[in-house]
């Protein structure tokens, strides 16, 4: 278990990554662009078209790391009701990265949205409004322990560096995916080396 939470972060970059350079001229179509629209129908619209099984594929899969990198990071922490809520909510956030796999509805367009691109949207936001209260509380359950307490400050630094960067969109959504792959990255290093 240890190795497939230490995977799941470097799964999605990767994919991402290889996926973003494969359909580039795809993407290029939807109206994204990497500098000045980095955000328009990207990551999401690597969903749509060819090889979008492999993007809905792994938004499944690192959302269910995800949850389980939640319930294991529980299992580790001092129990306490930071660490009870902390975990459920990077739980909830899991669950919701992994509804992302609702097929999104590509911006441009001349039919009307979706229920799975809605779907889609809704899951979006429900990423956003679990992921960051984890970290936030997060922060206080590592600062209760021990063996933790190190992370507390850099979650919380973490979480200041990319809360804006998630609402500012742009070049800076490279922030955000940068920051919470990085941190997930680094907690389960922390959580593999506890155990």
């Amino acid at each position: 278990m240890k190795k497939i939470i230490l995977l799941g972060p470097i799964l999605f970059a990767s994919v991402l990554t290889i996926l973003t350079f494969i359909k580039y001229d795809f993407l290029i179509s939807l109206g994204w662009h990497p500098i000045n629209a980095p955000t328009f129908d990207w990551p999401s619209g690597l969903a749509l078209g060819k090889y979008g099984w492999i993007m809905t594929s792994t938004f499944i899969i690192s959302g269910l790391i995800m949850s389980l990198f939640a319930y294991r990071l529980f299992l580790d922490l001092q129990v306490g009701s930071a660490s009870r809520l902390g975990t459920f909510l990077f739980a909830c956030a899991g669950i919701a990265l992994a509804m992302l796999a609702f097929t999104t509805d590509p911006t441009i367009r001349d039919t009307p949205s979706t229920w799975h691109g809605r779907l889609h949207d809704l899951s979006f936001v429900l990423l956003g409004l679990t992921l960051f209260p984890a970290m936030i509380v997060l922060g206080f359950a590592f600062r209760n322990d021990a063996k933790w307490k190190n992370l507390s400050i850099y979650t919380w630094l973490t979480l200041c560096l990319a809360a804006p960067a998630f609402a500012l969109k742009g070049a800076a959504f490279y922030v955000f995916l940068f920051a919470i792959l990085v941190w997930n990255e680094v907690v389960a290093l922390r959580l593999t080396k506890c155990n």
